[in-house]
C-alpha cells in the first residue's frame, strides 16, 4: 500500500550553514593534506642534500686528479688535445668542429655531410655516431656567455665530471628507496668515491661515451626501483615512469651500446615476469617504455638501421607476442606452470630470432655482426675472424681480474655485497616456488610478498650485470657502481637483518634496528677515517704529460702538410690526427661500420708482410697521401705472440708468424717481409713507392707517389 509522506521543509539558513561547514571542513582537509605534501618534500630534500654533497665532492675529486695528472691548466692546447687518447679524440673533435663553424647552422650541416672523417665517402656523423651531447655542448657555449670566463675545454670537461654528482646522486636514491634510509644512500655513496678506480674512468677517459652515459642509467635504475615499489599512488608512477621515460632516452642517445646494455636489463625483466616477482603490467609499461626511448633516439640518428635491426626491439615484440599466445601461462600447479614457462622461454627466443633476422634481411643491417662475432668467440663457439681477435687480445674485454675483488674487500664493500645477495637469493627461491606451486586463485586471494617487486629487480639487475663485467673488464663499471647502492642496502636492510635475526630466533623490531644502524653508522666512520689520508695522498700527487714525439708529429702535419691531405695509419693515432690537425682520414676507431671494418684492415696492411706495390695499391684506393708507422705497433712487445696487430693480420693473410712458438698447419711463409721494417732499409723497391718525409724515436711518416716511378 502506497502512504503518503509529509515533505519536510528545508531551511534555507540550515543549507547555508550545512554548506559553510562542509566548505570549512574540506578547507581544513585541503590545507592539512598540502601542509603534510610541503613537509614531506621538504624532508626529502633535506634527506637528499648529504646525497648532493657527495656527489660534489666526487666531481671534485676527479677533477682534481685529472689536473694534478696531467697539469691540464699548464700544457698547450695540442698536449690538451693528445690528451685525449684514441676515439675520444675522435668525440671531441666533434665538439671542436662545431665551436670553429661559422654558425651553428653550418656546423650541423658539416656534420650531416661529412667528408674529411673517412676519405672518398660522405657520412652523416649524427647517424653514424653518438654525438649529440657534443653538438649541445658547442651550442651552449656559443650561445651563452661562458666563452668570458671559461675556455671550451673546460666547459667541456666539467661537465662531464659534473654528470659525476648525478651518478652518486642515482646510487645514492637506489639505497635510500630499496632500504628506506638515507644512511644506507650515504654509504653507497661513499664506497664509490672509496671504490674510484673499480666504479669510474672518467678522469683519464673524459669524452668516452660511457661516461655520458652510465649516470643516466644509474637515473634510469633509480626510477625503476621507484615505480616498482608497491602500493605506489598513480601519480608517483606516472613521474617515475617518466623518469625512468626520459632517462633511459639520454642513455640510449649519448651511448651506441645501449641497446645491449638495455637488452640484458629487458630479459632480466622478462625472467621477473615469468617468475611472479614482477606485476605483468608494470613490466609492460617498462618495456613500451624502452622502445619508445629507442625509436625516438632511431629518429634523431636518421632511422638508424642499427637500432631497427637491433635485439632488443626483436627481443620485446617477441616476448609481447609470446605472451598473447600463451595465455594460460600462470595457470595450473608447479609442474604444469615450470613446463609452460619453458615453453615460453623457447617461444620467445624462436621468436627473436625469426624477427631479427628479418629485420635485418629487409634492411641489410651488418653494422653489429663483429660484436656478435666477438660474442660467439669468447663463449667458444665459431672461429676467431680478425675483427674479434683485434677485441679479445685487448685486456679491457678478457676477463675480470681477481685482484678487482682484493680492492673491493679492502674497502669492506665485496662482503656484505655477497651476504646480501647470498640471503636475498634464497629469498626470491622461496618466493618463486611459492608462486610456482600456488594455485591462480590462492595467488589472487594471497600473494606472497617474501621478496618486494624493487628489490626483485635490483637483485636480477646485479645478478645479470654481475656475469656481464665477470665476462668482460671493460663492462664492469656497470656492475660495480650498482654494487655500492645493493651492498649498502643488504647492510642496512630490514628484510636482510630480519631475516637473519629469525634464524637465530633474535627477531625483534628494536632490535633489528639498532643493530642495522649500529653497524651501518660504524662503517661510515671507519671509511671515512681509513681511506680520507689515502685520498688527500692522492689529491696532492702532482705530475705532469709529456708526449713530445707527438706533440713534433702533430706540430709536423699542421705546418707542413695540405689542409686536404689523406693519411693512414692505426686508428688509435688517426682519431689524434683528425683533433690536432683537422687533415682527412682513411679509418678511425669508431668501428660500429661494415665498410669502415673492412677499410681499417685493408690499411692495417702496413703492420703485414706485403710488397711495397700491394700496399701502395691498396692506400691509393683511398687516396692516401701520407702514411704514418708506429714503431710501437711494428715492433709490438706489449702482447704475447698470437695478439700482435701483425701476427693477427699474419693469420688472416695465411702467413707464419714471426718468433718461435706454433703455426697454424694451414699457414704459410710469405713471399714479402714485414712491410713496416723492411720500408725503412731504403731499398728501391720501396722509395719508387714512399718517400720519407718525417721521422722520431716513435713514429715514421711517409708521403706516397701519385703514381709508381717504375719503368
Amino acid at each position: 500500500m502506497t502512504t503518503v509522506r509529509q515533505r519536510k521543509r528545508v531551511n534555507s539558513s540550515d543549507t547555508s550553514h550545512q554548506g559553510l561547514q562542509a566548505e570549512k571542513h574540506t578547507r581544513q582537509h585541503v590545507k592539512g593534506h598540502s601542509g603534510t605534501t610541503a613537509w614531506w618534500i621538504l624532508t626529502q630534500v633535506i634527506l637528499g642534500t648529504p646525497g648532493l654533497g657527495l656527489g660534489l665532492v666526487t666531481t671534485f675529486y676527479v677533477a682534481t686528479l685529472h689536473e694534478n695528472d696531467l697539469w691540464f691548466s699548464s700544457i698547450k692546447e695540442v698536449e690538451r688535445e693528445i690528451s685525449f687518447r684514441t676515439e675520444c679524440g675522435l668525440y671531441y673533435s666533434y665538439y671542436k668542429q662545431m665551436l670553429h663553424a661559422p654558425s651553428i647552422k653550418q656546423g650541423i650541416t658539416d656534420l650531416m655531410y661529412d667528408n674529411r672523417t673517412e676519405s672518398m665517402r660522405t657520412i652523416n656523423i649524427l647517424a653514424r655516431m653518438n654525438v649529440y651531447q657534443e653538438v649541445l655542448l658547442a651550442v651552449l657555449y656559443r650561445s651563452l656567455p661562458f666563452w668570458t670566463y671559461l675556455e671550451p675545454v673546460y666547459f667541456y670537461i666539467y661537465t662531464l665530471f659534473g654528470l659525476q654528482t648525478v651518478y652518486v646522486m642515482a646510487l645514492y636514491i637506489i639505497s635510500w628507496l630499496l632500504s628506506g634510509t638515507w644512511v644506507s644512500g650515504l654509504l653507497a655513496a661513499l664506497w664509490y668515491i672509496v671504490n674510484r678506480i673499480d666504479t669510474t674512468r672518467v678522469e683519464f677517459t673524459i669524452p668516452l661515451r660511457e661516461n655520458w652515459a652510465l649516470p643516466f642509467f644509474a637515473l634510469q635504475i633509480a626510477g625503476i626501483t621507484c615505480f616498482l615499489r608497491p602500493n605506489l599512488s598513480s601519480f608517483r608512477q606516472r613521474v617515475s615512469l617518466f623518469v625512468v621515460f626520459l632517462s633511459t632516452f639520454i642513455f640510449s642517445l649519448t651511448w651506441q651500446f645501449n641497446q645491449f646494455i638495455l637488452l640484458i636489463q629487458a630479459i632480466g625483466l622478462f625472467l621477473l615476469d615469468c617468475l611472479d616477482l614482477v606485476p605483468s603490467s608494470k613490466v609492460t609499461k617498462l618495456y613500451m617504455t624502452q622502445v619508445l626511448s629507442l625509436f625516438l633516439v632511431c629518429v634523431l640518428q636518421f632511422l638508424n638501421t642499427m637500432i631497427l635491426g637491433s635485439l632488443l626491439l626483436s627481443f620485446i615484440m617477441a616476448a609481447v607476442i609470446a605472451r598473447k599466445v600463451q595465455r594460460g601461462l600462470k595457470n595450473g600447479d608447479l609442474l604444469r606452470r615450470i613446463l609452460n614457462l619453458c615453453l615460453h622461454g623457447i617461444l620467445v627466443l624462436f621468436l627473436t630470432g625469426i624477427i631479427n633476422k628479418a629485420i635485418k634481411k629487409i634492411l641489410n643491417l651488418q653494422a653489429d655482426e663483429h660484436i656478435f662475432k666477438f660474442i660467439q668467440a669468447k663463449l667458444g663457439f665459431g672461429s676467431r675472424d680478425f675483427d674479434a681477435s683485434l677485441y679479445l687480445c685487448e685486456e679491457p674485454f678478457r676477463l675480470l681480474p681477481f685482484d678487482t675483488f682484493q680492492r673491493l674487500s679492502d674497502t669492506l664493500m665485496f662482503y656484505p655485497y655477497i651476504f646480501a645477495l647470498f640471503i636475498l637469493t634464497i629469498t626470491a627461491t622461496m618466493t618463486v616456488f611459492h608462486n610456482l606451486s600456488s594455485s591462480n586463485g590462492k595467488r589472487k586471494e594471497k600473494k606472497t610478498n617474501y621478496l618486494k617487486p624493487d628489490i626483485s629487480f635490483n637483485l636480477m639487475h646485479t645478478l645479470l650485470f654481475g656475469c656481464l663485467g665477470l665476462s668482460t673488464m671493460r663492462m664492469k663499471y656497470l656492475w660495480t657502481s650498482h654494487m655500492c647502492s645493493f651492498a649498502s642496502f643488504g647492510l642496512i636492510s630490514l628484510e636482510v637483518w630480519g631475516l637473519v635475526l629469525k634464524c637465530f630466533r633474535l627477531y625483534t623490531p628494536q632490535r633489528t634496528n639498532v643493530i642495522r644502524y649500529c653497524v651501518s653508522i660504524t662503517l661510515i666512520i671507519y671509511l671515512i677515517f681509513k681511506f680520507w689520508p689515502r685520498l688527500s695522498e692522492e689529491l696532492s700527487e702532482l705530475r705532469e704529460f709529456h708526449d713530445p714525439d707527438t706533440v713534433q708529429l702533430m706540430s709536423w702535419i699542421k705546418s707542413n702538410t695540405p689542409r686536404n691531405a689523406v693519411f693512414a695509419g692505426s686508428m688509435q693515432l688517426l682519431a689524434g690526427v683528425k683533433l690536432c690537425t683537422g687533415r682527412i682520414l682513411t679509418n678511425h676507431p669508431h668501428y660500429e661500420d661494415k665498410s669502415l671494418r673492412d677499410r681499417t684492415k685493408q690499411v692495417y696492411q702496413i703492420y703485414a708482410k706485403r710488397s711495397p706495390e700491394e700496399v701502395h695499391s691498396i692506400l691509393r684506393s683511398f687516396r692516401t697521401d701520407y702514411m704514418i708507422l708506429e714503431d710501437s705497433i711494428c715492433y709490438e712487445r706489449r702482447h704475447g705472440r698470437g695478439c700482435r696487430l701483425r701476427d693477427l693480420l699474419d693469420v688472416d693473410n695465411g702467413h707464419i708468424m714471426d718468433g718461435p712458438g706454433d703455426n697454424d698447419p694451414d699457414l704459410k711463409p710469405s713471399p714479402s717481409p714485414r712491410f713496416c721494417d723492411e720500408i725503412k732499409r731504403d731499398n728501391p723497391s720501396y722509395t719508387n713507392y714512399f718517400t720519407r718525409v718525417f721521422k722520431n724515436k716513435t713514429f715514421h711518416v711517409y708521403r706516397l707517389a701519385k703514381k709508381s716511378s717504375v719503368k
